[in-house]
């Protein structure tokens, strides 16, 4: 019987954010099946930077395009961010420690074969495009990913 893990990501903060990949890269390595839901700020985490568009965008979905992180780089620290000096000096810390960054462990849940889903409404209401998401992320409604976590050996929000 295959072990499951379902993660809901809510947050669009940095460290919240590593908690959850090294979370999932790590309970991938056990086996486990991992399911990541990203909703409405934790939608950052999965853009691609590359591939950001205003193209047939509303007036405010492009001014919310405009202050939205335009990737994992640029999620803020949740506590002690300072303008951004609490999240160099956290940066610094952990190259310091040869720590892997954030970006990182989003490219080993890639390559360990995460599923990425994002919330649909939250992708709506954002303003977001599925061209702007990696490409492993598929769109999906709430009750959908639902109907899985249901049968979740472990469910996590962040």
């Amino acid at each position: 019987m295959t072990k499951t893990m379902d993660l809901i990501m809510f947050s669009g903060e940095y460290d919240k954010a590593m908690a959850g990949l090294i979370l999932a890269n790590t309970a991938r390595e056990m086996d486990v099946e991992v399911n990541m839901f990203f909703a409405f700020w934790g939608l950052s985490l999965i853009r691609d930077p590359d591939h950001l568009s205003n193209e047939d965008k509303t007036l405010y979905e492009k001014m919310f395009s405009l202050i939205s992180p335009k990737g994992p780089e640029d999620l803020p620290l949740s506590k002690m961010n300072w303008a951004g000096i609490g999240k160099r000096v956290l940066l610094d810390m952990m190259e310091e420690d040869h720590a892997p960054r954030l970006v990182d462990f989003l490219k080993g849940a890639r390559k360990k074969q995460v599923n990425f889903y994002a919330c649909k409404l939250s992708v709506e209401v954002m303003g977001f495009k599925k061209e702007e998401f990696l490409p492993e992320v598929e769109i999906v409604e709430a009750k959908d990913f639902l109907k899985g976590a249901l049968e979740s050996n472990i469910q996590m929000f962040i």
